[in-house]
Protein backbone atom coordinates (compact mmCIF):
# COMPACT_ATOMS: atom_id res chain seq x y z
CA UNK A 1 0.00 0.00 0.00
CA UNK A 2 1.49 3.55 -0.87
CA UNK A 3 1.45 6.59 1.73
CA UNK A 4 -1.52 7.89 -0.30
CA UNK A 5 -3.05 4.55 -0.01
CA UNK A 6 -2.56 4.78 3.68
CA UNK A 7 -4.05 8.49 3.93
CA UNK A 8 -7.46 7.33 1.86
CA UNK A 9 -7.74 4.20 4.52
CA UNK A 10 -7.50 6.25 7.58
CA UNK A 11 -9.51 8.48 6.06
CA UNK A 12 -12.35 5.77 5.28
CA UNK A 13 -11.95 5.46 2.01
CA UNK A 14 -12.14 2.75 -0.03
CA UNK A 15 -11.71 3.33 -3.42
CA UNK A 16 -9.00 1.83 -4.90
CA UNK A 17 -7.96 5.05 -7.02
CA UNK A 18 -5.37 7.20 -5.87
CA UNK A 19 -5.01 11.23 -6.89
CA UNK A 20 -1.93 12.88 -5.27
CA UNK A 21 -0.70 16.54 -5.99
CA UNK A 22 3.13 16.79 -6.06
CA UNK A 23 4.67 20.09 -5.41
CA UNK A 24 7.91 20.98 -6.50
CA UNK A 25 10.12 23.62 -6.45
CA UNK A 26 13.32 22.22 -7.91
CA UNK A 27 14.53 19.42 -10.08
CA UNK A 28 16.18 17.77 -7.28
CA UNK A 29 12.35 17.65 -5.63
CA UNK A 30 11.18 16.82 -8.89
CA UNK A 31 13.12 13.36 -9.12
CA UNK A 32 12.58 12.68 -5.34
CA UNK A 33 8.58 12.52 -5.84
CA UNK A 34 8.21 11.69 -9.78
CA UNK A 35 11.42 9.27 -10.10
CA UNK A 36 10.47 7.85 -6.56
CA UNK A 37 6.99 6.90 -7.79
CA UNK A 38 8.05 5.39 -11.00
CA UNK A 39 10.93 3.58 -9.82
CA UNK A 40 8.60 2.14 -6.53
CA UNK A 41 6.02 1.08 -9.32
CA UNK A 42 8.18 -0.37 -11.84
CA UNK A 43 9.80 -2.90 -8.99
CA UNK A 44 6.49 -3.42 -7.70
CA UNK A 45 5.61 -4.56 -11.51
CA UNK A 46 2.73 -2.37 -12.37
CA UNK A 47 2.43 -0.88 -15.93
CA UNK A 48 3.66 2.64 -15.69
CA UNK A 49 2.68 5.76 -18.16
CA UNK A 50 4.37 9.05 -17.88
CA UNK A 51 3.07 11.72 -19.17
CA UNK A 52 5.07 15.05 -18.97
CA UNK A 53 6.49 18.19 -20.78
CA UNK A 54 9.30 17.33 -22.96
CA UNK A 55 12.05 19.17 -20.61
CA UNK A 56 11.06 17.11 -17.45
CA UNK A 57 10.79 13.48 -19.95
CA UNK A 58 14.37 14.12 -20.98
CA UNK A 59 15.59 14.45 -16.98
CA UNK A 60 13.39 11.33 -16.27
CA UNK A 61 14.95 9.44 -19.20
CA UNK A 62 18.30 10.16 -17.36
CA UNK A 63 17.09 9.13 -13.98
CA UNK A 64 15.43 5.94 -15.10
CA UNK A 65 18.65 4.66 -17.58
CA UNK A 66 18.04 1.09 -18.66
CA UNK A 67 14.71 0.99 -17.06
CA UNK A 68 13.26 3.59 -20.02
CA UNK A 69 13.48 -0.40 -21.99
CA UNK A 70 10.83 -1.84 -19.66
CA UNK A 71 7.98 -3.11 -21.70
CA UNK A 72 5.48 -2.07 -19.21
CA UNK A 73 7.19 1.68 -18.92
CA UNK A 74 5.47 4.42 -21.64
CA UNK A 75 7.09 7.60 -21.96
CA UNK A 76 5.16 10.74 -24.12
CA UNK A 77 5.66 14.08 -23.99
CA UNK A 78 2.88 16.06 -22.55
CA UNK A 79 3.07 19.00 -24.64
CA UNK A 80 1.81 16.85 -27.85
CA UNK A 81 -0.07 14.27 -25.65
CA UNK A 82 -2.21 17.02 -24.00
CA UNK A 83 -1.75 19.49 -26.46
CA UNK A 84 -5.68 19.96 -25.90
CA UNK A 85 -6.27 19.43 -22.48
CA UNK A 86 -9.65 17.97 -23.14
CA UNK A 87 -8.06 14.75 -24.77
CA UNK A 88 -5.76 13.79 -21.56
CA UNK A 89 -8.60 11.74 -19.64
CA UNK A 90 -8.92 9.78 -22.81
CA UNK A 91 -5.31 8.58 -23.24
CA UNK A 92 -5.38 8.04 -19.83
CA UNK A 93 -7.86 5.66 -19.71
CA UNK A 94 -7.20 4.39 -22.91
CA UNK A 95 -3.83 3.12 -20.87
CA UNK A 96 -5.81 1.85 -18.15
CA UNK A 97 -7.93 -0.36 -19.93
CA UNK A 98 -4.96 -2.08 -21.77
CA UNK A 99 -4.06 -3.65 -18.59
CA UNK A 100 -7.15 -4.88 -17.04
CA UNK A 101 -6.88 -6.67 -13.66
CA UNK A 102 -3.69 -4.92 -12.85
CA UNK A 103 -3.17 -1.42 -11.03
CA UNK A 104 -1.95 1.29 -13.69
CA UNK A 105 0.99 3.97 -12.31
CA UNK A 106 0.24 7.18 -14.19
CA UNK A 107 2.06 10.62 -14.18
CA UNK A 108 0.42 13.21 -15.86
CA UNK A 109 1.76 16.68 -16.02
CA UNK A 110 -0.99 18.75 -17.74
CA UNK A 111 -0.21 22.05 -16.41
CA UNK A 112 2.69 24.03 -16.72
CA UNK A 113 4.25 27.54 -16.73
CA UNK A 114 3.46 28.41 -20.36
CA UNK A 115 0.07 27.13 -20.83
CA UNK A 116 -2.71 30.00 -21.70
CA UNK A 117 -5.61 31.02 -19.78
CA UNK A 118 -8.01 29.35 -21.80
CA UNK A 119 -5.65 26.11 -21.74
CA UNK A 120 -5.16 26.33 -18.00
CA UNK A 121 -9.32 26.50 -17.55
CA UNK A 122 -9.83 23.44 -19.34
CA UNK A 123 -6.64 21.78 -17.68
CA UNK A 124 -8.47 21.98 -14.03
CA UNK A 125 -11.50 21.01 -15.38
CA UNK A 126 -9.20 17.43 -16.52
CA UNK A 127 -7.83 17.59 -12.90
CA UNK A 128 -11.47 17.42 -11.41
CA UNK A 129 -12.99 15.25 -13.69
CA UNK A 130 -9.98 12.55 -13.61
CA UNK A 131 -11.78 12.10 -9.92
CA UNK A 132 -14.61 10.98 -11.73
CA UNK A 133 -13.69 9.43 -14.41
CA UNK A 134 -11.21 6.83 -12.04
CA UNK A 135 -13.35 6.48 -8.96
CA UNK A 136 -13.30 2.60 -8.56
CA UNK A 137 -10.75 1.61 -10.47
CA UNK A 138 -7.43 0.32 -9.57
CA UNK A 139 -4.76 3.21 -10.07
CA UNK A 140 -2.89 6.04 -9.02
CA UNK A 141 -2.45 9.08 -10.51
CA UNK A 142 0.17 11.73 -9.61
CA UNK A 143 0.20 15.13 -11.20
CA UNK A 144 3.52 17.51 -10.43
CA UNK A 145 2.96 21.06 -10.30
CA UNK A 146 6.01 23.68 -10.42
CA UNK A 147 5.43 25.56 -7.20
CA UNK A 148 7.96 27.78 -8.25
CA UNK A 149 6.46 28.98 -11.49
CA UNK A 150 3.16 28.57 -11.38
CA UNK A 151 0.58 31.29 -10.30
CA UNK A 152 -0.69 30.82 -7.17
CA UNK A 153 -3.79 29.96 -7.80
CA UNK A 154 -3.33 27.31 -10.18
CA UNK A 155 -1.66 25.45 -7.04
CA UNK A 156 -4.56 26.90 -5.14
CA UNK A 157 -6.86 24.71 -7.70
CA UNK A 158 -4.55 22.10 -7.54
CA UNK A 159 -5.16 21.58 -3.94
CA UNK A 160 -8.80 21.61 -4.95
CA UNK A 161 -9.02 19.29 -7.77
CA UNK A 162 -6.53 16.61 -5.63
CA UNK A 163 -7.68 14.54 -2.64
CA UNK A 164 -4.32 13.89 -1.57
CA UNK A 165 -1.06 16.31 -1.40
CA UNK A 166 2.60 15.38 -1.90
CA UNK A 167 4.65 18.56 -0.57
CA UNK A 168 7.43 19.39 1.66
CA UNK A 169 8.87 16.25 1.55
CA UNK A 170 5.35 15.29 3.39
CA UNK A 171 1.71 13.63 2.31
CA UNK A 172 -1.55 14.74 3.90
CA UNK A 173 -5.32 14.45 2.48
CA UNK A 174 -6.24 18.08 0.73
CA UNK A 175 -8.49 20.32 3.15
CA UNK A 176 -9.73 22.01 0.15
CA UNK A 177 -10.70 18.81 -2.17
CA UNK A 178 -13.91 19.65 -4.48
CA UNK A 179 -16.28 17.53 -6.01
CA UNK A 180 -15.48 17.04 -9.67
CA UNK A 181 -18.90 18.04 -10.75
CA UNK A 182 -19.01 21.13 -8.72
CA UNK A 183 -15.51 22.27 -9.99
CA UNK A 184 -16.71 21.59 -13.30
CA UNK A 185 -20.20 23.79 -12.72
CA UNK A 186 -17.34 26.54 -11.47
CA UNK A 187 -15.33 26.52 -14.47
CA UNK A 188 -18.81 26.65 -16.95
CA UNK A 189 -19.20 30.12 -14.79
CA UNK A 190 -16.14 31.42 -15.73
CA UNK A 191 -16.28 33.87 -18.93
CA UNK A 192 -14.98 33.27 -22.32
CA UNK A 193 -12.23 35.99 -23.96
CA UNK A 194 -14.45 37.65 -25.81
CA UNK A 195 -14.04 37.38 -29.59
CA UNK A 196 -12.98 40.35 -31.68
CA UNK A 197 -15.26 43.24 -33.12
CA UNK A 198 -15.53 41.67 -36.39
CA UNK A 199 -16.12 37.63 -37.03
CA UNK A 200 -17.75 35.53 -39.84
CA UNK A 201 -21.33 34.54 -39.03
CA UNK A 202 -23.67 32.41 -39.74
CA UNK A 203 -26.97 30.96 -38.24
CA UNK A 204 -27.71 27.44 -39.23
CA UNK A 205 -31.00 25.01 -38.89
CA UNK A 206 -31.57 21.95 -39.96
CA UNK A 207 -30.72 20.63 -43.22
CA UNK A 208 -27.54 23.73 -42.89
CA UNK A 209 -24.75 21.42 -42.23
CA UNK A 210 -23.27 20.94 -46.03
CA UNK A 211 -23.25 24.92 -45.60
CA UNK A 212 -21.65 25.22 -42.42
CA UNK A 213 -18.98 22.77 -44.05
CA UNK A 214 -18.76 24.73 -46.91
CA UNK A 215 -18.79 28.67 -45.03
CA UNK A 216 -16.02 26.88 -43.00
CA UNK A 217 -13.67 25.28 -45.28
CA UNK A 218 -13.94 28.54 -47.63
CA UNK A 219 -13.19 31.01 -44.56
CA UNK A 220 -10.38 28.89 -43.34
CA UNK A 221 -8.82 28.60 -46.51
CA UNK A 222 -8.85 32.31 -47.14
CA UNK A 223 -7.47 33.20 -44.04
CA UNK A 224 -4.23 30.42 -45.04
CA UNK A 225 -4.94 27.26 -42.71
CA UNK A 226 -3.84 24.78 -45.20
CA UNK A 227 -4.52 20.80 -45.49
CA UNK A 228 -4.76 18.98 -43.52
CA UNK A 229 -5.54 20.67 -40.45
CA UNK A 230 -8.14 22.69 -42.54
CA UNK A 231 -9.58 19.19 -43.23
CA UNK A 232 -9.63 18.54 -39.60
CA UNK A 233 -10.80 21.92 -38.77
CA UNK A 234 -13.86 21.49 -40.98
CA UNK A 235 -14.98 18.46 -39.55
CA UNK A 236 -15.13 19.70 -36.08
CA UNK A 237 -17.08 22.32 -37.16
CA UNK A 238 -19.64 19.96 -38.76
CA UNK A 239 -20.07 17.85 -35.60
CA UNK A 240 -20.41 20.49 -33.43
CA UNK A 241 -22.92 21.98 -36.03
CA UNK A 242 -24.65 18.64 -35.68
CA UNK A 243 -24.75 17.83 -31.66
CA UNK A 244 -26.74 21.58 -31.88
CA UNK A 245 -29.34 20.63 -34.35
CA UNK A 246 -29.47 17.07 -32.80
CA UNK A 247 -29.26 18.56 -28.80
CA UNK A 248 -29.30 21.87 -29.45
CA UNK A 249 -32.62 22.47 -30.12
CA UNK A 250 -32.32 22.35 -33.97
CA UNK A 251 -30.43 25.62 -34.67
CA UNK A 252 -27.50 27.35 -33.68
CA UNK A 253 -24.81 30.58 -34.51
CA UNK A 254 -21.23 29.73 -36.41
CA UNK A 255 -18.94 32.53 -35.53
CA UNK A 256 -15.75 32.17 -36.99
CA UNK A 257 -12.51 34.18 -36.51
CA UNK A 258 -8.25 34.51 -36.32
CA UNK A 259 -6.40 34.73 -33.12
CA UNK A 260 -2.88 34.82 -33.95
CA UNK A 261 -1.72 31.75 -35.46
CA UNK A 262 -5.26 30.21 -34.03
CA UNK A 263 -8.54 29.84 -36.64
CA UNK A 264 -11.58 29.80 -33.73
CA UNK A 265 -14.76 28.38 -34.30
CA UNK A 266 -17.46 29.22 -32.09
CA UNK A 267 -21.00 27.49 -32.08
CA UNK A 268 -23.91 28.48 -29.63
CA UNK A 269 -26.69 26.81 -29.11
CA UNK A 270 -29.82 26.35 -26.76
CA UNK A 271 -28.19 22.67 -25.63
CA UNK A 272 -26.80 21.75 -22.13
CA UNK A 273 -23.90 19.43 -21.39
CA UNK A 274 -25.79 16.95 -18.45
CA UNK A 275 -22.91 14.89 -18.24
CA UNK A 276 -19.26 16.91 -17.26
CA UNK A 277 -17.28 13.55 -18.92
CA UNK A 278 -18.74 14.14 -22.34
CA UNK A 279 -16.22 14.31 -24.90
CA UNK A 280 -13.35 13.55 -22.28
CA UNK A 281 -14.10 9.50 -22.53
CA UNK A 282 -14.16 7.76 -25.53
CA UNK A 283 -17.77 6.45 -26.32
CA UNK A 284 -18.99 3.09 -26.93
CA UNK A 285 -19.66 2.24 -30.80
CA UNK A 286 -22.71 2.30 -30.30
CA UNK A 287 -23.30 5.61 -28.57
CA UNK A 288 -26.38 7.77 -30.15
CA UNK A 289 -26.24 10.60 -27.11
CA UNK A 290 -24.16 12.93 -28.99
CA UNK A 291 -20.99 12.24 -26.98
CA UNK A 292 -19.08 10.78 -29.81
CA UNK A 293 -19.23 14.25 -31.63
CA UNK A 294 -17.96 16.09 -28.75
CA UNK A 295 -14.80 13.28 -28.69
CA UNK A 296 -13.93 13.53 -32.23
CA UNK A 297 -13.79 17.25 -31.49
CA UNK A 298 -11.51 17.03 -28.81
CA UNK A 299 -9.39 14.58 -30.76
CA UNK A 300 -9.31 16.92 -33.68
CA UNK A 301 -8.49 20.63 -32.89
CA UNK A 302 -5.66 21.86 -30.58
CA UNK A 303 -7.90 23.27 -27.48
CA UNK A 304 -11.73 22.65 -27.23
CA UNK A 305 -13.21 25.47 -24.49
CA UNK A 306 -17.09 24.76 -23.26
CA UNK A 307 -19.33 26.53 -21.53
CA UNK A 308 -22.62 24.97 -20.54
CA UNK A 309 -24.86 27.40 -18.39
CA UNK A 310 -28.62 27.94 -18.53
CA UNK A 311 -28.62 29.82 -21.48
CA UNK A 312 -27.16 27.40 -23.35
CA UNK A 313 -24.38 25.72 -24.93
CA UNK A 314 -21.01 27.27 -26.37
CA UNK A 315 -18.24 25.41 -27.80
CA UNK A 316 -15.10 26.92 -28.95
CA UNK A 317 -12.79 24.86 -31.30
CA UNK A 318 -9.05 26.30 -31.59
CA UNK A 319 -6.61 24.91 -34.40
CA UNK A 320 -3.05 25.94 -35.19
CA UNK A 321 -1.20 26.33 -38.11
CA UNK A 322 1.11 23.59 -37.17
Amino acid sequence: MTRSEHILAERGSSDPFVHPALFYRSPGEYLTGVGGFVDGALEAGDPVLVAVPGPRLGMLREHLGDATAADRLTLVDMAEFGRNPGRILSGLRDFADRHPGRTARIVGEPIWARRSPAELVEATRHEALINAAFTGRAATVLCPYDASRLPARVCADARRTHPVLWEDGGERPSAHYTAPRALSAECDALPLAPPPAHTRTLAFTTGDLGEVRHHADTWAEETGLGMPRRGDFVLAVAEAAANSIAHGGGRGILRLWSDGPARVAEIRDGGHLTDPLAGRRRPALDCADGGRGLWMMHQLCDLVETRSTSAGLTVRLHMDHS
